[in-house]
């Protein structure tokens, strides 16, 4: 035709022996459709091997697939047909208070202390509860002695200025969030063994203890310390409440304890123009005595400490820590000014310490605003309290907390955070804990996060702009699919960013197509060509390379979950991956061996759409299983559908994991329907609209009160943003930007 040079080269290489060899072998005399069955065989592009937690002896083909041998496949269809064993254990229910045992692998999990007065955003949940949350799941059903506790940060400025604006007591401030935490949880269907808060007396008594112990071995000193303080409020002013003009860039928001542009630590009475948050007004600066905890002479320790456990740190969470050592380690403060907090118990403070009677109406139902703004106290700072917290809620969980807290030599503590809470998990508070020398068990895995952004801007509640915790239930969207797109955009390695039209094709392809698709075919032949009966599965080649494609996939799903971190790749969206991989198996092996049709052909063609059909649903199964951290309720709901056996689940994932046949010939399932629903366009955007926020009711505002040209600018940048967002989702082309007009 019009390539006469290239139809030529065909010609010619159509015409050369390998080839035609090639086309035998392919079309097997039966022309394009043999062809269309062939290339269905064929890798799928999406399911093309990252590198893998294995080692580098695993046998890849030169597109990345992998490729098995003779032996592991025949080892893993006699694996596979052995099917459950009367002896597997099955998912025994919790037994309280769980306390850690000899020869079991123990492990003691905390998410980061949410504060109490905040409603957590889809960035918080992801970068704490949840990941602990996938990884507590896991654990217990791996048979591990696992203890997964978390609770309320109550104490601290924030607190109190909260109470003020709601005229509340601090305590009543702290009743009623705790609730709101505790119900968000729940709806996400966060598994905490316990959740607790830090308003306690427990935590008076060990956070008093640790000092007491610190203070006898030296490692605390007295020093008189700079603050701003807000004469209008009458207090002194915590890092968190105050903002101004950044020393090092310049960025006009900068907190007082750290700029959110440059990520410069900073000392309040350093920012320019400073301003109280609550007021507006400008502080001023006065001295108050303090106590700081002598980090440089647990620098040592620390070091020798780190160098036998951040090994298994997030890499972030590692650089952070060794960038605070790089520059080194200074007093840090662990006193403030203020009335709600642990108190100071040193003598050289009881001064500073209210009487029991005052400290019991600051926390009663009479809302007492004088008292709240008398002369501060001293309280311990929250960085030194707050972590302190873990201690005290598991001691409020059981007497006997200390066989974790106080027992390194059995116990393997995984706390999960964002990364700005890394210095005071990775320093400061290990810090303590050496010091206080009383064989306290510490961090072996710190378990970082990056930040979580919503619409390439950031979350803010004042202004509506993105989903809170207490939002995400009136969106008519499963707590399950938000569990699994937060975790699929798990933002290990670098920021990631929360999209609604991601959301809607990560729901629409991967779960509703992908995932849900291959469930409801599999169910659906069972029900439909057999009865609701599991067929006989006589096995040929191409069913056992399957159950060994998916037998490796279990493997490395289990690699990833047990060592949560691996060479700065995200285990958890890895380990989500594995999931759909076998989906995606599972679907391409029930498209190329068509058992719709094959029912109707002869015996062997029967025989073939019964063995398909058999191990389809036992790979369902196993997917169950696997989902169990990820989206527990989409697992038994799953597990229910196919009425499966309450083994599966730790038997799949007993030692290095093993793909059984769970569902024998003969075994009856239940009703088989739809998992997941199609998020609609029109849904979608509705939500977008809701959640953008009032963008610019917030820039009239600005210029009502005659803020900075700086501050006004970048909130007219987000305005423009977002319409430009809101203009290209409703398909329209956003217009160009208007220049100033001249005056």
């Amino acid at each position: 035709g019009d390539l006469p040079s290239l139809s030529s080269w065909f010609d010619r290489v159509g015409s050369l022996p390998e080839c035609r060899r090639a086309q035998l072998r392919v079309l097997q005399g039966r022309g394009v459709e043999m062809l269309k069955m062939f290339l269905q065989k064929q890798p799928n592009p999406q399911t093309q091997r990252r590198e893998t937690p294995s080692s580098s002896s695993e046998c890849a083909s030169e597109e990345g697939e992998r490729v098995f041998s003779s032996a592991e496949i025949e080892e893993a269809a006699r694996v596979w047909s052995e099917g459950l064993r009367d002896s597997a254990a099955g998912h025994t229910e919790r037994t309280h208070p769980i306390l850690p045992q000899e020869g079991k692998r123990n492990v003691l999990v905390t998410s980061a202390l949410p504060y109490v007065n905040n409603v957590p955003h889809l960035g918080n949940i992801i970068g704490c509860v949840l990941s602990a949350d996938v990884f507590a799941r896991y654990g217990r059903v791996r048979g591990w002695r696992l203890l997964y506790v978390c609770g309320t940060d109550e104490y601290g400025t924030a607190t109190e200025n909260k109470a003020r604006e709601e005229k509340l007591t601090p305590q009543q401030i702290c009743d009623k969030y705790h609730r709101i935490h505790r119900e968000i949880y729940r709806w996400f269907q966060i598994d905490f063994d316990y959740f607790g808060r830090t308003t306690t007396d427990k935590q008076t008594q060990i956070a008093q203890d640790i000092f007491w112990r610190l203070h006898e071995r030296g490692f605390l000193q007295e020093d008189t310390v700079e603050q701003l303080r807000c004469e209008t409020c009458a207090r002194f002013l915590a890092d968190r409440f105050v903002e101004g003009v950044c020393p090092h860039c310049r960025y006009p928001e900068a907190r007082g304890d750290q700029c959110d542009k440059c990520g410069r630590l900073i000392n309040a009475v350093e920012l320019r123009d400073p301003q109280c948050k609550v007021c507006k007004e400008t502080p001023v600066i006065r001295s108050s005595k303090h106590l700081f905890l002598d980090l440089p002479k647990l620098e040592s320790d620390l070091e020798q400490w780190l160098d036998g456990s951040s090994g298994s740190w997030t890499s972030n969470a590692r650089n952070i820590t060794l960038s605070w050592l790089r520059d080194g380690l200074k007093p840090r403060c662990i006193t403030r000014d203020l009335q709600w907090g642990t108190p100071v118990p040193h003598p050289d403070y009881k001064e500073k310490v209210p009487e029991e009677e005052e400290r019991e109406l600051f926390r009663g139902s009479a809302v007492n605003i004088s008292l709240m703004l008398r002369s501060p106290l001293q309280v311990f700072y929250v960085w030194f309290d707050a972590p302190i917290g873990y201690l005290s809620i598991t001691a409020n969980y059981t007497d006997q907390w200390e066989k974790w807290w106080k027992n390194p030599q059995q116990v393997e503590l995984y706390n999960f955070m964002a990364k700005d809470n890394v210095p005071f998990h990775s320093v400061v508070f290990p810090c303590s804990l050496l010091g206080a020398q009383d064989n306290y068990t510490l961090v072996n895995n710190l378990v970082a996060t990056e930040y979580l952004n919503y619409e390439d801007t950031k979350f803010s509640k004042s202004r509506g702009v993105g989903v809170f915790g207490d939002q995400a239930e009136q969106t008519g969207i499963p707590s399950d699919v938000w569990r699994f797109y937060l975790l699929y955009l798990r933002p290990e390695n670098q920021d990631a960013n929360f999209s609604w039209s991601d959301l809607a094709l990560k729901n629409n392809s991967e779960l509703l197509n992908n995932l849900g698709n291959f469930i409801n075919r599999a169910g659906m032949f069972v029900s439909k060509f057999f009865e609701g009966s599991v067929p006989a599965m006589l096995l040929n080649e191409d069913d056992k390379r399957l159950i060994a494609a998916v037998q490796w996939e279990l493997k490395q799903y289990i690699q990833l979950m047990d060592r949560v971190r691996f060479d700065g790749r995200d285990w958890i969206r890895d380990a989500l991956k594995c999931i759909l991989n076998i989906s995606r198996h599972g679907n391409q092996y029930i498209q190329v061996n068509e058992p719709w049709k094959r029912i109707k052909g002869g015996e062997l063609d029967r025989q073939r759409a019964a063995a398909v059909t058999g191990v389809s649903v036992n790979v369902c199964v196993l997917l169950s299983a696997l989902l169990e951290p990820f989206m527990p309720s989409t697992s038994r709901t799953i597990r229910a559908q196919f009425n499966a056996p309450p083994t599966c689940v730790s038997a799949s994932l007993q030692g290095g994991g093993a793909f059984l046949c769970s569902l024998p010939a003969g075994h009856r399932i239940a009703t088989v329907s739809p998992l997941f629903q199609k998020l609609e366009s029109d849904h979608i955007e509705s939500l977008r609209k809701t959640f953008a926020g009032q963008q610019a009711d917030r820039v009239r505002a600005l210029k009502a009160q005659k803020a900075e040209k700086a501050v006004i600018g970048e909130e007219v940048s987000k305005l423009l943003k977002l319409k430009e967002q809101l203009s290209l989702a409703e398909g329209n082309t956003p217009a160009p930007p208007q220049k100033g007009r001249k005056k």
